[in-house]
């Protein structure tokens, strides 16, 4: 599997480097005084600054609002809850408090959502089987 690539908006860069870096553990990429990269679980994300950042509404899915603008990694298991751990001892607000999602059902994933210090919503989550990523109710 390859790489992505995604581009997102923030308004604070020193908050941003600290927040990706102490408490998500990415490694710092190239940057400039507009942007950063960063390295999160292998992929390239990268903040760009921007005046003001206007997010999206949400979406009821599972009992949830579900941000519609969100990204994130799919992990391992341990990693998610290593994450999940990390997360709590920084005392970060979870917008979605983590849980398990679609419980005996197909795309059972173990879910946590939360938001970066500029307001991007991220969702961290994870398989017990990476064959129930795409699985449908079909």
């Amino acid at each position: 599997m390859r790489p992505f690539h995604l581009a997102f908006p923030v308004t604070d860069l020193k908050k941003t480097k600290d927040f990706y870096t102490s408490i998500l553990n990415c490694q710092l990429g190239r940057s400039s005084d507009q942007w950063i990269d960063f390295n999160l679980y292998g992929h390239q994300v990268v903040a760009h600054l921007v005046d003001n950042s206007n997010h999206v509404s949400a979406n009821h899915v599972d009992g949830d609002e579900v941000p519609a603008s969100h990204f994130g990694v799919i992990l391992e298991l341990s990693q998610w809850e290593e994450l999940k751990n990390r997360l709590i001892q920084y005392g970060i607000q979870f917008i979605i408090e983590p849980k398990i999602r679609f419980q005996g059902e197909a795309g059972e994933q173990a879910t946590m959502f939360f938001l970066d210090p500029c307001g991007n919503a991220l969702e961290f989550k994870a398989f017990k089987n990476d064959n129930q990523i795409f699985a449908t109710d079909e």
